[in-house]
């Protein structure tokens, strides 16, 4: 069963065999901008990269031990980025929460719209209590989309990733069942469902 959300013209779904070559494309022009903070973009990333990566989610989700959706927008003509949730913890049922858009879709509130449906899809059917997101404390649009999905700041961690080669602080940011912008179970605008496939 692979689980869709939509809301705002905007919807998150699992990778598919057919979806290499709209990452790809994302990738490629978004380089410039993702490559500082996510090192997998980079300036050498092949439409190769893009089916491993997508034959690695598809395997993980088989073992459920990360979820990886692709971003895409209501029509689904175009791949806008991508957002996953990894690094779990399944005793505590706490996880990891990363996304990333496309150079030409950002500022739109994408980012934002896919944190709260994967949230709302790790809380409601994969009952996790708690959800962290990591950025460096330099990444300031990372930051501006984990404040607008109502996450909170807990602090900053000294030398918590290494990016490049460079050690960078970073801000941790949390997102509790009770945080999200809607009730527990009742999806927001009454758009979440489920779809075969």
């Amino acid at each position: 069963m692979n689980t869709q959300y939509s809301e705002n013209r905007i919807k998150i779904r699992p990778y598919r065999d057919g979806d290499a070559e709209l990452l790809y494309e994302a990738a490629r022009e978004s380089i410039d901008e993702v490559y500082p903070w996510l090192e997998w973009c980079h300036p050498e990333y092949s439409i190769d990269d893009s089916r491993e990566w997508i034959e690695r989610t598809q395997s993980w989700w088989k073992q459920k031990t990360e979820f990886h959706f692709a971003i895409f927008p209501a029509d689904e003509d175009r791949l806008l980025g991508g957002c996953g949730l990894n690094h779990i913890d399944a005793p505590h049922k706490v996880a990891n929460l990363g996304y990333w858009v496309r150079s030409s879709a950002t500022g739109q509130g994408i980012a934002t719209t896919a944190t709260i449906q994967l949230a709302r899809y790790a809380f409601d059917k994969l009952k996790f209590n708690r959800l962290e997101i990591v950025m460096s404390v330099e990444n300031s649009g990372s930051q501006r989309v984990a404040e607008k999905a109502a996450a909170t700041n807990e602090g900053r961690l000294r030398n918590r990733l290494l990016l490049h080669e460079r050690q960078h602080d970073a801000f941790l940011f949390s997102l509790l069942p009770g945080d999200l912008p809607y009730q527990e179970g009742v999806p927001l605008n009454g758009h979440a469902h489920s779809e075969n496939g």
